[in-house]
């Protein structure tokens, strides 16, 4: 008979993470452990990590269908594809926690030649938003830190003073030497976009991710169709969750890539019809985190690991925690690695 609980926990970020949408200071998720109550000792674990401001959840949803599944263990399975397709960070614990459970607890999720310490997955250096001596000096982090592939938060700051650091890159290294991406997290309407786009093109940016803010199809669409910079779909993704509504967005906007969280989207398995999707309209794409801890991350990078991935994907958002769970993941000169011989510590979860 399996058995289940399920904890709360707040992550505290090492500097305030700064976005267009506002700085965040604290981040809570959830994580659901589940055990035979002949072996206890074996336990799966997943996480549970909505958005607030990005997802279509609510803390009470979660704590709600948590609450459901720990009190009714033997149907989770079935219930992926029925009542938690609509709450989609619960459904991604649940994959996770069954998945971990199926490894005997090990958190070798989908072992692989990364897993094994023998790959790596390219990733982007993320510069959050701030002050402009602070960006300055975290993009020359970044370079220096050996990330060839750069992404910016823009948005908050003010485009004059955004397009002067973006600038400064340029001016130092071309396009065949760093790629630059920039996420706009939904900051513009549909009068500065044009603008934006323009300026952007002209330091040969690889793409803008959410130009404009989420549920603006028809602006979306027009400015997917004739954009100079390649257009990202991010936000947008986040509340289609059944295949049609999916179909339908991307057969109606035709963005140049989309950005996929598993976190928000609903889990491997959502993920992969995403990815499906583009591929069959000739739609590029990347997966990245959703500001997980470790136990998040590496569900998230296991799972990427396996789809023999050549762009930067954005999953270097581990190290932003001052109290994150120490694990075998650990980013190093633009690619996230994993060492198998390193111990997991889950001493500090409730």
């Amino acid at each position: 008979m399996i058995a289940a609980r399920w904890v709360e926990h707040t992550l505290h970020p090492v500097f305030p993470l700064g976005t267009s949408k506002g700085t965040i200071n604290a981040r809570t998720v959830w994580y659901l452990l589940a055990w035979d109550t002949e072996r206890p000792e074996v336990c799966g674990i997943g996480e549970a990590a909505l958005f607030p401001g990005h997802s279509k959840e609510y803390p009470a949803d979660v704590r709600t269908k948590l609450l459901e599944l720990c009190q009714h263990t033997g149907d989770w399975a079935r219930r992926l594809g029925d009542d938690l397709v609509d709450v989609p960070s619960v459904r991604f614990a649940v994959e996770q926690c069954l998945k971990d459970l199926e490894a005997g607890g090990t958190k070798t999720l989908f072992p692989s030649a990364f897993t094994l310490g023998r790959q790596h997955i390219p990733i982007n250096g993320l510069v959050w938003m701030g002050d402009k001596a602070t960006m300055k000096r975290r993009i020359r982090e970044q370079l220096e830190g050996g990330f060839t592939t750069v992404k910016m938060k823009i948005g908050a700051l003010g485009m004059d003073d955004e397009l002067e650091l973006l600038k400064a890159v340029r001016a130092e290294y071309g396009p065949e030497h760093i790629t630059l991406r920039v996420d706009a997290n939904g900051a513009y309407n549909a009068q500065q976009a044009p603008e934006v786009l323009k300026r952007l093109a002209d330091l040969q940016v690889h793409s803008i991710e959410q130009p404009l803010p989420p549920g603006q199809f028809e602006l979306m669409a027009e400015l997917c169709s004739d954009t100079p910079v390649p257009i990202a779909l991010d936000e947008d993704l986040i509340g289609h969750n059944t295949r049609d509504t999916k179909v339908d967005l991307l057969n109606n906007l035709r963005p140049q890539f989309i950005v996929i969280k598993p976190s928000l989207v609903g889990g491997w398995a959502a993920t992969r019809e995403w990815i499906d999707l583009a591929r069959a309209r000739g739609i590029g794409w990347w997966i990245t985190s959703a500001l997980e801890s470790s136990i998040g991350l590496n569900a998230v990078a296991q799972f990427t690991a396996t789809l023999d991935v050549d762009i930067a994907q954005g999953l270097g958002t581990g190290k932003v925690y001052a109290n994150n769970f120490p694990s075998p993941l650990f980013a190093e000169r633009g690619s996230l690695r994993y060492r198998p011989e390193a111990e997991w510590d889950l001493s500090a979860l409730p």
